[in-house]
């Protein structure tokens, strides 16, 4: 297993600690020399191997670098981490910190890509009672332990087509902060067509954030997003995203797009969005079935790879000029980052994180509801196969067999349980093409901050 990712781009020789998440920009001779200590070739090997390249002298004095680090355990630094997430996962009593609440099950677009099925998941159309979400609040407060912050996320189909029931629940939520001492995070996610301004006003008092359905440039968008009538809805949204994001003083929301096998080119619609005014932008792959005519190819990946290094040129760019935006799969923090467990386990779904269904069935995700072998349990009743709970927990970097030698494992907490349980069969398998392009965004990523340091 390799201790270290190194790799060029943009004009730096970038090397990546992996376990201890160090970052080091090399000269040509550092760079060279690494793949030898890696082999564990003693110095005179190396010096027989690298001299008529470089100097002696320049070999040496890299070497005396690389050992430095090596003994500050910033290179080559060994996995501690694989016994620790043994130990503490056995402690750890887990809690439920998050719900998704499908607050609608009915959607007013016919978006070609949607997993939902234009909001029905496998089912029937329906919208969630006011009872149903109040005893989902009742039983995150029941199940969060001494946790105080709490989140909660209004999710559909559509959740503007249940706009009152979104209130009551969170006004609910706010008598119950002062009774059980919480505190909860209300998101939103909207398409945009229902959005007039006082919802706006309602977010912008009591949304801690609010995902903004867009995929980018006007064609494109309305090609993937249309209304069942087969006409486009960018025409009427987007003004209502920029008045929306603007009020929210450009934080705490995010566009959030979807790229497909039509518009591999998808760096024009981030840089599209990012024209139009708005500062925190994510277009993500979408993820479908292999026959679907708008899925990603293995053969889309070298088109791809090629517009993450070109937004990553331009994002250098326009940061340098005093007008760059946050792009949301180039944003790690190379600090430390999370937690250890988080690090490792990955987003919580099945065991910190459920999902509700309008009549209250709980599933570990949103993309996992209307799977029948994934059914938790329900509102009423609470959880009845933990044993489904327990399958999620055991499920980390060091379970799933792919990701053991990928050095992005640290960075995606091992992927989507969703798109591995979709793609391979078992929540501990991968799905390909996803880890290629995590890979690709995490060497941009570093790159960006080299370039910006």
């Amino acid at each position: 297993m390799s201790l270290i990712h190194r790799y060029q781009s943009g004009g730096f020789s970038i090397v990546l600690d992996i376990n201890s998440g160090s970052v080091h920009l090399v000269d040509e001779v550092t760079y060279a020399l690494l793949p030898c200590l890696e082999e564990g070739l003693d110095d005179d090997a190396i010096l027989e191997k690298l001299t008529g390249r470089f100097s002696p002298e320049e070999i040496t004095g890299a070497l005396k670098e690389c050992r430095k680090l090596m003994d500050e355990q910033m290179l080559f630094t060994k996995d501690i981490y694989e016994k620790a997430i043994e130990e503490f996962s056995a402690s750890r009593q887990s809690v439920v910190k998050a719900l998704c609440l499908h607050i609608a099950h009915d959607c007013n677009l016919a978006c070609r890509y949607c997993f939902a099925e234009e909001g029905e998941y496998h089912g029937r159309r329906a919208l969630m009672t006011a009872e149903v979400g109040k005893k989902a609040l009742d039983f995150l407060i029941a199940s969060s332990g001494a946790r105080k912050n709490l989140e909660v996320d209004f999710f559909g189909g559509e959740p503007t087509l249940n706009w009152d029931v979104v209130k009551e629940l969170v006004s609910y939520g706010r008598e119950q902060e002062k009774i059980h001492n919480k505190s909860f995070r209300f998101t939103l996610t909207t398409n945009g067509v229902c959005l007039n301004d006082e919802m706006m006003d309602f977010c912008n008092r009591e949304m801690g954030n609010v995902v903004l359905s867009i995929d980018g440039r006007k064609n494109v968008h309305d090609f993937m997003r249309p209304f069942r009538s087969g006409k486009g809805s960018y025409d009427l949204i987007v003004p209502k995203f920029l008045r929306f994001a603007d009020s929210r003083g450009q934080e705490k929301y995010y566009v959030r797009g979807t790229f497909t096998h039509y518009n591999l080119d998808f760096a024009a619609d981030v840089l599209h969005l990012a024209d139009l005014g708005f500062r925190q932008i994510s277009v993500e792959p979408v993820v479908a079935p292999e026959d679907a005519d708008y899925a990603i190819r293995k053969e889309d990946l070298p088109k791809i790879m090629e517009q993450y290094d070109l937004l990553a040129d331009e994002m250098i760019r326009r940061e340098k000029e005093g007008r760059g935006f946050n792009f949301f799969h180039f944003m790690i923090d190379l600090t430390g980052g999370p937690c250890v467990y988080k690090r490792l386990s990955g987003c919580g779904s099945g065991t910190e994180y459920l999902a509700v269904t309008p009549w209250g069935d709980f599933y570990p995700c949103h993309q996992f509801v209307g799977e029948e072998r994934f059914l938790m349990g329900n509102v009423y009743e609470g959880i009845r196969k933990p044993e489904v709970a327990a399958e999620f927990a055991a499920c980390n970097v060091y379970t799933k067999p792919d990701c053991k030698d990928c050095f992005a494992r640290f960075y995606c907490s091992g992927g989507c349980a969703a798109n591995a349980y979709h793609f391979s069969g078992d929540i501990k398998g991968s799905y390909e093409i996803g880890c290629e392009l995590q890979r690709k965004r995490v060497e941009c990523a570093i790159r960006i901050k080299a370039a910006l340091a």
